[in-house]
């Protein structure tokens, strides 16, 4: 149990799921040719908008705040975990986003991504892949009922009330306060399939934000990577994220896919049983507020281990796990 706790630890991490940061997850950030470095969003024209008024409007625009103000803050973070209290800053250095997050107590966690503002999918040759923050909007708006509730006061700022309510049963639903002058969250309430709080984020202080006086850079079309591996089932509204999980921390022979419908996210990832190397048990893990679901499987007579994470209910992440499916190895010749 001890080597399968660590191994969740490490998933978790690479996965990016955990809510630590409330904004979308960074395009990873890798090396540009001069042709290709030139689109970006100019965040001065924020300034311009007029205010928000609907709810989609101000999911779009905390969206955009996120990608586009500069700050420093500290927060706390309470789940079925514990309390814990962390220290955030975003910063913009030569149109790069980097996000850091401290923890201040318990065990020594430092987490850093740096990253370009992400697409909302894919790019196939024939559609353009739009910026996140205008796609996510309107992609979640078909599967969640937004609303406006009562004004607040958070971190000894106003905040407005937005009240995010899936349509169905297949995802969590959230409540979130974005300060009233910037759009930037100020608070994260992830409520479960029965409606109850399971997680709460609050920042107790925002130092100052500054709107970024010049650009954040888009990230380039990306070509999606070949697996030989797919999930048959996934709920409706979830899109293969365009977000580099590559990483040093598990090598080539692990597998890793990200897939989110705009707010909710889940992992999944795949690679070989192998004689003398670490495994996790199979079946319904738990770290903090994240589930994983952990399946071993055989494939071509070779020994497989699939784990799907995710804030979602666990059915849902026993369906994906059990719907993966693998391509037919072509014959020579064919």
């Amino acid at each position: 149990m001890m080597k399968a706790g660590r191994t969740l630890c490490r998933l978790a991490v690479l996965s990016g799921i955990g809510g630590l940061l409330v904004s979308l997850p960074l395009a990873a950030d890798t090396p540009r040719d001069t042709e290709s470095a030139n689109e970006q969003f100019d965040c001065r024209q924020l300034s311009d908008w007029d205010a928000p008024e609907s709810p989609i409007d101000w999911f779009e625009r905390s969206l955009w705040a996120n990608h586009c103000y500069i700050f420093q803050a500290r927060a706390v973070r309470i789940g079925i975990d514990g309390v814990r209290t962390l220290a955030l800053s975003h910063d913009i250095q030569d149109g790069v986003e980097r996000e850091v997050a401290r923890f201040l107590d318990g065990p020594q966690v430092f987490l850093e991504r740096r990253g370009r503002i992400g697409r909302l999918g894919w790019a196939d040759g024939q559609e353009e892949a739009p910026a996140s923050p205008a796609g996510v909007a309107r992609h979640l708006d078909q599967f969640y009922r937004l609303g406006l509730g009562s004004g607040e006061r958070i971190a000894n700022r106003s905040a407005v009330r937005l009240d995010i309510e899936p349509l169905d049963g297949l995802r969590f639903g959230q409540r979130v306060w974005l300060d009233a002058s910037t759009a930037l969250p100020l608070k994260r309430e992830l409520l479960d399939d029965r409606g109850r709080v399971v997680e709460t984020f609050q920042i107790t202080e925002l130092q100052s934000p500054q709107l970024h006086e010049g650009g954040v850079f888009l990230d380039d079309l990306r070509v999606p990577p070949q697996q030989p591996w797919y999930p048959e089932w996934l709920p409706e509204g979830f899109v293969d994220q365009p977000v580099d999980t590559r990483s040093d921390r598990h090598g080539t022979e692990v597998g890793h896919r990200i897939y989110s419908d705009g707010l909710s996210t889940l992992s999944l990832f795949v690679e070989p049983i192998e004689e003398g190397r670490e495994r996790l048990i199979p079946g319904l893990h738990r770290l903090g507020i994240s589930l994983a679901v952990v399946r071993h499987v055989s494939v071509d007579d070779k020994p497989m281990q699939v784990v799907v994470m995710g804030e979602l209910p666990p059915r849902v992440l026993a369906q994906v796990a059990d719907s993966l499916a693998w391509e037919a190895a072509s014959d020579d010749g064919e």
